[in-house]
């Protein structure tokens, strides 16, 4: 099984560059549609899913191997390398920015640029460093996920897509998370929101834009700018909209920030 089968590749676009899409968790490649086809006139457009995702064949996940985030990135760096071309622009939403992160230090050379969308390195708050969740907080939250998924998924994802006066986002946001096998998601849940990767930050030497939203409940305005501070090629724009989810409730603004980025 390739790569390019395992994960779902789509392929689109033209150009000698190529840009990568990541979806973040409990979604898949379907919440790029607003964004990744502005880029298809210059660039090869390519969208994947996460192993475990709604669109994937799940007899391919395991525990072990995606028991931590290095088991997604692995599956980036083995994408990239089934494409066959030079160096990537990386766009990774949520989780997929710290994936993408962690691939690009593995392996600098496969990759142009990297686009962090609302990343967070650690979601727990430590002394100084502000995640956004207590850890007695995110116990809950977990413990909930664990207890009724589809309740939680209910509950979360207007907490998540934020924009409250736009429900219709949110429920795509909650209808995503429960194409997911539940099994799987909650696996990935503890992996997402439990990871670390603080002391990775200050390791990426590939070019970066961080675009960090207004009132996110996820990774707020301070985890983006604790990145910016540690990474020795990063551009931090701090966007207008609101929430976890830009690429899907500010597409436009998203693309901006992306295109005078990547250029």
């Amino acid at each position: 099984m390739t790569a390019l089968r395992r994960n779902n590749v789509t392929v689109q676009g033209v150009g000698s560059r190529t840009i990568v899409f990541a979806h973040g968790y409990g979604c898949d490649q379907r919440m790029w549609r607003h964004v990744a086809p502005a880029f298809a006139d210059a660039r090869r457009v390519v969208t994947f899913d996460h192993v475990g995702a709604c669109t994937t064949d799940r007899s391919h996940y395991t525990a072990a191997r995606y028991g931590t985030l290095h088991g997604y990135a692995a599956d980036v760096l083995e994408i990239v390398r089934a494409i066959g071309l030079p160096r990537v622009t990386y766009v990774g939403h949520s989780v997929s920015a710290m994936i993408g992160l962690l691939a690009a230090i593995s392996h600098p050379e496969y990759f142009e640029q990297l686009v962090l969308l609302t990343p967070s390195p650690c979601y727990v708050n430590d002394g100084d460093y502000r995640g956004g969740f207590e850890r007695e907080a995110l116990d809950g939250l977990l413990a909930t996920m664990d207890a009724d998924y589809d309740g939680w998924a209910r509950a979360i994802a207007p907490v998540i897509m934020g924009n409250p006066e736009r429900p219709e986002l949110a429920n795509e946001l909650r209808d995503s998370f429960c194409r997911s096998d539940p099994t799987i998601a909650r696996h990935f849940g503890r992996v997402t929101f439990l990871s670390d990767h603080r002391d990775a930050v200050s390791r990426l030497q590939v070019p970066s834009l961080t675009l960090q939203c207004r009132d996110d409940a996820v990774a707020p305005l301070e985890v983006g700018r604790w990145m910016h501070a540690r990474m020795p090629a990063d551009t931090l724009v701090e966007m207008a909209a609101t929430g976890h989810c830009p690429h899907v409730s500010a597409p436009a603004e998203t693309i901006a920030a992306i295109r005078a980025f990547v250029g």
